[in-house]
């Protein structure tokens, strides 16, 4: 199926609605989750370990993604590792490194599949479990109009270890159900696209699902429900497309890059599964 095949035609009259993108394997090719580990290494936040265990747990993403168990395993892991991070520290290293990380992650197929949206006349949201700081700069260069992402609390400058919101399954749900009653979308009119079982919440979500690059287990969900399903596999650089973020901006920010994060608490529990 096409990308044009998905976008049905412009908003009904007097009705608002969204199209609500997954980020990883969805929107860009590898996990955000783990792209900053030599970044974060070179800096002294992970250790060589970490970033080894980053890089194979990368390898293990790009074949099979990761379930339910897995994320629930990393999310209990980087409670732990990130205690005590400095979080302006934290948003030093994604600003300086975000155009090297980012680009060429987006597939092509993606970013036209936004536009298409736009021109139809929907706001494109961008939701992912991985940190604000990575997901709302790629979500400004692709011109969504809204970003959701996991959050952390932050006390006295550094990180907790605690989660303040986890966005993702269930959670993912309800933060679109809650944008779409602030913004007054109508749901059964949105769109969703992802590429994980792990979203099916999502997807249920809207009257307009399709699925990307997915996973067997969701594949297997969208045969069953006659749900479009899409193949993305072009990416392309965004270099030029990406701003690079003022000082102000990166000084505002209040989201804790749990993609750095993530990079060693997903690698734990994909190694766990397969080295350990």
């Amino acid at each position: 199926m096409t990308v044009s095949d998905t976008t049905t035609g412009p908003v009904p009259h007097g009705a608002r609605s969204a199209a609500f993108f997954d980020l990883d394997k969805t929107v860009i090719a590898k996990s955000s989750a783990l792209a900053f580990n030599k970044p974060f290494f070179a800096q002294g936040l992970l250790n060589r370990r970490s970033v080894l265990k980053g890089t194979y747990a990368q390898f293990l993403f790009q074949l099979s993604g990761a379930d339910h168990d897995q994320m629930d395993r990393m999310r209990a892991h980087l409670t732990d590792m990130c205690t005590g991070w400095d979080v302006e520290q934290v948003k030093s290293i994604v600003g300086e490194t975000l155009h090297d990380i980012v680009t060429p992650l987006v597939f092509a197929e993606a970013a036209d599949l936004i536009a298409s949206h736009k021109l139809c006349g929907r706001d494109v949201v961008i939701v992912s479990a991985s940190g604000a700081e990575i997901v709302g700069p790629i979500a400004r260069a692709l011109g969504a109009t809204h970003a959701m992402a996991t959050q952390m609390v932050v006390e006295d400058g550094r990180y907790t270890g605690e989660v303040a919101f986890y966005c993702f399954a269930d959670g993912k749900a309800a933060a679109i159900r809650e944008l779409a009653r602030r913004e007054g979308y109508a749901l059964e009119h949105c769109y969703a696209y992802s590429d994980s079982i792990t979203d099916l919440p999502m997807l249920e979500t809207v009257g307009h699902p399709s699925v990307v690059n997915p996973d067997r287990a969701l594949r297997k969900e969208a045969a069953a429900r006659d749900w479009p399903v899409l193949t993305f596999s072009r990416p392309v650089s965004l270099r030029d497309r990406i701003p690079a973020p003022s000082g102000a901006a990166l000084a505002t920010t209040t989201a804790v890059a749990v993609t750095a994060l993530a990079a060693g608490a997903l690698s734990y529990a994909l190694l766990r599964r397969f080295v350990f």
